[in-house]
């Protein structure tokens, strides 16, 4: 399959290396390293082996009748990333850049999160290697997705409250880089999207790739042509280049990328780089792209109910498809995914990550326009269990309010009860 075109890490004007003189080595080295797996046919054929016996792929192009029924138009189907193990699309990255890990002979792995998703699967990959594990998280979220810290701690991984800037993904990753700075000879960063400096957009898309390649056979076979469009929601857009890239050299199939629109586009409460009115061309986090920023160059803060799409730049290969016309960019607000998501749920019994929810919302508004003949894929690049506490609260529910209370008193009670902390043996 052929893969994203670069010269020297760019896409079009956009990506490079813009990084510390003191990182020029270990990217020397990441880039050689990087560059001999992709040359070695049998390091994705250990890939692909590792992915099928550990990870449950291939995962399911699962037709959505219900929904099809409902909208008319279109046969939705949508590519399940929620089985995938760790709950997302994130293992197929993290799993990949530790076999390369492994070839380095490296000890320690860092990586960045913001849903948590990335921080479970780089857990679960650093258990699985034997790798020490550091995870960097903006205090923010380390609120809203309080259960993927505990199952990262619990994978032996020290997390690491940001509480910088936002507190969200973009000050978790400033934080990563000073420390992979520090301790570059033994450490490498497991960045968690196609953004960053040369290789890791290139790099974290190949192994992506993998949902695009399934996707299109799947396709194929339950549909028989190829489909009219493919929908993906965008952070930094790790997602969505994975499955893109199926389909991308397919002119016939259109590519959505859905950001997050927040409160709306037209406020500034979003995190809308190319749908939106506020990004502009800049270099951040060793990297050129599109960034929400202000008349001085200063990264304004993000908004979104999903806290892996906050984030305040987006992958140079997607800003690059944007220019080009090849993707069209599209936002869903906070209110449309939650309606999105709700809608899902009662009529196909499956459960979106608030992050995927929002792809989900312009394939419903597109759905009736196409024909019965067409078909759509969304890419589902999560599960929503890791939402419980943002989604219970913002449909307001009554018995998980009641619950938490309960829950908190009996816990409240335990603690006052028992000696704390308690002595071990």
């Amino acid at each position: 399959m052929k893969q994203p075109v670069y010269k020297k890490g760019y896409f079009g004007r956009w990506g490079g290396a813009f990084i510390p003189e003191i990182l020029h080595e270990t990217f020397v080295e990441l880039n050689l390293a990087y560059e001999r797996a992709r040359s070695d046919e049998s390091f994705w054929k250990e890939y692909v082996h590792l992915m099928a016996n550990y990870s449950c792929r291939p995962t399911p192009l699962t037709f959505a009748e219900n929904l099809t029924n409902r909208f008319g138009g279109a046969r939705i189907f949508i590519k399940r990333e929620d089985l995938n193990h760790t709950g997302a699309h994130k293992a197929n990255n993290v799993m990949g850049q530790g076999l390369l890990v492994r070839r380095m002979g490296k000890k320690r792995v860092i990586a960045e999160t913001g849903a948590g998703q990335h921080g479970v699967a780089t857990a679960t990959m650093a258990a699985r290697f034997g790798f020490d594990c550091t995870i960097y998280m903006g205090e923010e979220d380390v609120l809203r997705q309080r259960p993927n810290v505990f199952w990262m701690e619990k994978l032996g991984a020290t997390v690491v409250t940001v509480t910088d800037g936002a507190k969200t993904l973009k000050d978790a990753i400033n934080d990563a880089f000073r420390d992979w700075a520090a301790r570059m000879d033994d450490t490498h960063y497991v960045l968690g999207t196609v953004c960053g400096p040369h290789p890791f957009p290139d790099m974290v898309a190949w192994f992506q790739s993998i949902i695009g390649q399934e996707a299109r056979a799947q396709i194929m076979e339950q549909h028989g042509a190829m489909p009219a469009a493919v929908y993906a929601c965008v952070g930094g857009g790790s997602n969505a280049m994975g499955i893109f890239q199926g389909f991308q050299n397919e002119t016939g199939v259109e590519l959505v990328g859905v950001e997050a629109g927040g409160k709306g586009i037209d406020t500034d409460q979003h995190a809308s780089r190319m749908s939106g009115s506020r990004a502009a061309a800049g270099v951040a986090q060793g990297y050129k792209s599109m960034f929400l920023q202000d008349e001085d160059g200063q990264m304004l803060d993000t908004h979104s109910i999903a806290a892996g799409l906050d984030y305040v730049g987006i992958s140079p290969i997607l800003a690059d498809l944007g220019d080009s016309g090849r993707v069209r960019f599209e936002a869903a607000t906070d209110r449309e995914v939650l309606e999105a998501l709700e809608l899902t749920m009662r009529t196909e019994g499956i459960i979106p990550a608030l992050e995927s929810a929002h792809a989900f919302v312009q394939a419903f508004k597109d759905a009736p326009k196409f024909s019965s003949r067409d078909a759509i894929i969304i890419n589902m690049s999560g599960r929503g269990d890791k939402d419980i506490f943002t989604i219970a609260h913002s449909f307001d529910d009554p018995s998980w309010k009641r619950f938490i209370i309960d829950r908190g008193d009996e816990y409240r009670k335990s603690f006052e009860d028992a000696e704390y902390p308690p002595k071990k043996g």
